[in-house]
């Protein structure tokens, strides 16, 4: 009898904890030697860092990955998004890209430092519309525009653009094994942010 796909729900934002445990979880069960995933994912986005790499870790895996938009995929979450060979959405979901940004507070800065940040903000962004554009039908230039406009998508314009291969409202198969991956905000500074659970299905 062939294994089901193990479902990961990554229902958080792009941060360190959260993507360490979607990583974490991927580990684990390719130890087990499951080699296909579900990655169901309903994000606000977060950190440029860790979607980058979340994504690279996703793309070099010799395992199948489908990911799968159940709700709204933001910012740094559509790279996220993009990790899967096979990408889904519900019909009623949203994808939102936009550019680059960063909160500067209490915070002072001197010339250099500010052309450095400015040349960081620049490269993420290319890195961003590249890999958006690797997994679509669009052009760097064209993403970039989009990118900058702050363009809102509904999962029958992403399957226009390339970005989702099929709508469905199925998530997976009865019996399937759910990783669940959620993120609630810390009370104080020194509280863990990151949980995981997981249960059968």
């Amino acid at each position: 009898m062939p294994v089901k796909p193990t479902v990961i729900k990554f229902f958080a934002p792009v941060i360190d904890t959260t993507i360490n445990a979607l990583m974490d979880a991927i580990d684990q069960k390719m130890k087990q030697g499951i080699n296909q995933f579900i990655i169901l994912v309903s994000s606000p986005g977060g950190s440029v860092l860790h979607g980058l790499s979340a994504y690279n870790y996703l793309k070099g895996l010799p395992v199948s990955i489908t990911t799968h938009n159940f709700g709204s995929v933001d910012s740094i979450g559509v790279i996220l998004f993009c990790g899967g060979s096979k990408r889904v959405s519900v019909p009623q979901a949203r994808f939102l890209l936009h550019g680059v940004s960063a909160g500067f507070q209490n915070e002072r800065l001197e010339e250099k430092q500010l052309e450095e940040r400015l040349k960081g903000f620049k490269i993420d962004l290319e890195n961003i519309a590249k890999m958006i554009a690797a997994n679509t039908g669009k052009n760097v230039e064209e993403v970039t525009d989009a990118m900058l406009e702050r363009t809102t998508l509904n999962p029958e314009e992403a399957k226009a653009w390339g970005l989702v291969h099929e709508i469905k409202v199925e998530l997976f198969e009865s019996g399937a094994e759910v990783i669940s991956i959620q993120y609630q905000q810390p009370a104080t500074a020194k509280a863990s942010g990151g949980v995981i659970s997981e249960q059968g299905r």
